[in-house]
């Protein structure tokens, strides 16, 4: 049953929605047939007067909290675990729900689509008052669900997240392909420059023209083919046959190469001086100033790299992924006014401070020390790799973390939640103190 207020009037809503639960609290208590179920009564009775109590709850998030009271009664009836842990779906569910609306003022909420989803939770528990925690994991379920897109749905933020998707793909797949060519390469007797050119650079090509065109795509292919040309054509050509192929095949190898670095913005001079070290090093080669490699390892490096893809794996740490900021800047433009980029530094931190960023839960409010000014900000997406963390504050700045420097930021408490204890854990607490300081209502 549904308690009645008066719509508009939001406070008397609060103040008769309270009655209501202290009348009925007192019915169950009578017709509880033992006096563990009668304290459970009183407790959950406790705990839902402070959640009715906390002043950071807008009001017309308030009722609707109120209205869980019986449903929660039920299910810690049924399940006295229900107080021993966190991580029961009731309480996960109210604390999710606590911890994403305290952050917001009234008017932002009121109307919202936010609480417009709070409404439709708990209208689903009423509905389904015999399920226990199934029916809270199931809502709890679709809350998460819809947090993830409401908190992500403006045009400016959708916009970050594919720009910053797009470069965390590309520098993992950059990282991965560098690991791949230098096992490929360890055993070829190649020139330094040319290691250096493939690992720092046409790795990036590669990775950009798989992201881009696809792994398999026919540029893309064009370009993988061009690494292994390179490490033959600058091993030693002491035979005429192979001195006749380079000079014929040069012209479309360096092409090749420039349509590469072209793709990373690598342009004008410093393509150039690219291009001046390779050609140094295949005059080298024409010459056979360079050791010869076997064709057979030739053709096995193509085809390898034919494949990449069949090699590189999502497994592994990449918390040393290089976040590129001015690329991000520039694929969004103006926008990149009101977004600060917060990559890593390198610094070690704890594992323990890892495995905490990662498990940080969109929706929840913290306050952020960054570059000495403090900001109430909301956790609202992280990157499919987990490397990302966008933060938005309430004054319309955007903060992109990565998650290194996510972890030094909550080592180092420049990272803190906004509550320090969740909606349940509170008012549970209080509900514990009012016991001990009068016992006695337990049994009346």
């Amino acid at each position: 049953m549904a308690s009645q207020y008066v719509v508009g009037d939001e406070a008397t809503a609060i103040h008769q929605t309270a009655a209501e639960l202290r009348r009925r609290t007192s019915e169950l208590k009578k017709k509880a047939p033992t006096t563990a179920d009668k304290a459970t009564v009183e407790i959950v009775a406790l705990m839902f007067q402070a959640i009715l109590a906390e002043e950071r709850i807008p009001f017309s998030a308030r009722v609707w909290f109120a209205r869980l009271q019986m449903p929660v009664l039920r299910v810690a009836i049924a399940e006295p675990e229900f107080f021993g842990t966190l991580q029961h779906p009731a309480r996960m569910l109210i604390d999710r729900m606590g911890s994403c609306v305290m952050g917001f003022d009234a008017a932002a909420i009121s109307g919202s689509a936010l609480e417009g989803e709070i409404r439709r939770v708990v209208q689903v528990i009423e509905q389904y008052p015999e399920t226990g925690q199934r029916v809270f994991k199931l809502v709890f379920d679709e809350f998460v669900a819809f947090l993830n897109k409401y908190l992500t749905q403006s045009d400016a933020t959708q916009r970050l997240m594919s720009v910053a998707q797009q470069v965390e793909q590309k520098e993992t797949m950059a990282i991965q392909y560098t690991i791949e060519l230098r096992k490929m390469l360890n055993d070829m007797p190649v020139r330094e420059e040319i290691r250096e050119f493939l690992f720092k650079i046409w790795a990036e090509v590669l990775a950009i023209a798989a992201l881009r065109y696809g792994a398999q795509d026919e540029q893309t292919v064009t370009l993988k083919r061009a690494a292994s040309d390179l490490v033959w054509a600058a091993s030693a050509k002491p035979n005429r046959n192979d001195r006749a192929r380079v000079i014929q095949d040069l012209p479309q190898l360096l092409q090749r190469l420039r349509q590469g670095m072209s793709l990373l913005g690598i342009e004008g001079e410093p393509q150039e001086a690219q291009i001046k070290t390779i050609g140094s090093t295949l005059s080298d080669a024409f010459l056979s100033k360079t050791e010869a490699i076997p064709p057979a390892k030739i053709e096995a490096m193509a085809k390898r790299l034919a494949n990449l893809e069949d090699f590189v794996t999502d497994e592994g740490d990449a918390t040393d992924l290089p976040l590129d900021a001015a690329s991000i800047e520039l694929l969004l433009g103006v926008d990149a006014a009101s977004l600060e980029i917060v990559p890593d530094t390198g610094n070690k931190v704890g594992e323990d401070m890892l495995q905490w960023a990662h498990e940080l839960q969109v929706g929840t409010w913290f306050m952020l020390d960054h570059n000495d000014r403090v900001s109430q900000v909301q956790f609202v997406w992280r990157s499919e790799r987990k490397q990302l963390h966008l933060f938005a504050s309430s004054d319309g700045r955007s903060f992109l973390i990565q998650v290194g420097r996510l972890a030094s930021y909550l080592q180092a408490g420049l990272l803190v939640p906004a509550e320090e204890e969740t909606l349940t854990v509170r008012a549970t607490r209080e509900a514990l103190a009012k016991l001990d300081a009068n016992p006695e209502r337990l049994l009346n």
